[in-house]
């Protein structure tokens, strides 16, 4: 079976498992926390996806790591997890559970680029705009990046759907026009 397969069978078994003891927004700051270890910190990252420490010592590792630091239930999942010898996945794991988390949530992610940082005033028009364009019901989250080759304008993402509305992608489009002609 593959690790994507596996990781969200684990995935989907942590998020009803915290939903029947009502710890979801606790193993939902753990597996941020996680997630963020992961990407941000590439020892960390190395370590758990290093084949030659066994997984003996990388529950070691966790316990000092994260016994007192996260919520009982976190911990006895990554100790699980770890047993079975599927750490390695752990980072696939902490993805699959925030995409269940947002779906179980109504959560939608929205990922707007700008060639400067918005105002909150302008983010609150972006969510009321992504609002409009999703379907009813649907909480809006969103995710803001600065790429200053835009020059101006916005690129707004929603799932599969994007709106480009930036300068850059228009002179582009002009440059092309004139080639062709």
């Amino acid at each position: 079976m593959s690790n994507y397969r596996v990781a969200v069978r684990y995935a989907k078994s942590l998020i009803e498992l915290a939903i029947e003891k009502n710890k979801l927004e606790e193993v939902k700051a753990d597996m941020d926390f996680l997630n963020t270890l992961c990407l941000e910190v590439r020892p960390f990252h190395n370590f758990i996806k290093n084949p030659i420490v066994n997984s003996f010592k990388k529950l070691r590792i966790f316990k000092v790591l994260f016994e007192n630091r996260i919520d009982e239930l976190t911990y006895k999942f990554i100790e699980i997890v770890t047993k079975k010898g599927r750490e390695d996945i752990l980072p696939e794991i902490g993805e699959e559970f925030m995409k269940e988390y947002r779906m179980y949530k109504n959560i939608e992610i929205a990922t707007i680029k700008t060639p400067v940082p918005l105002d909150k005033e302008l983010k609150e028009e972006f969510i009321a705009l992504t609002a409009k364009l999703i379907s009813k019901g649907k909480k809006i989250q969103l995710q803001e990046e600065v790429d200053e080759e835009l020059l101006g304008g916005f690129i707004l993402r929603i799932g599969d759907s994007q709106i480009d509305d930036s300068v850059s992608s228009k002179l582009r489009d002009l440059k092309k026009k004139l080639i062709i002609s």
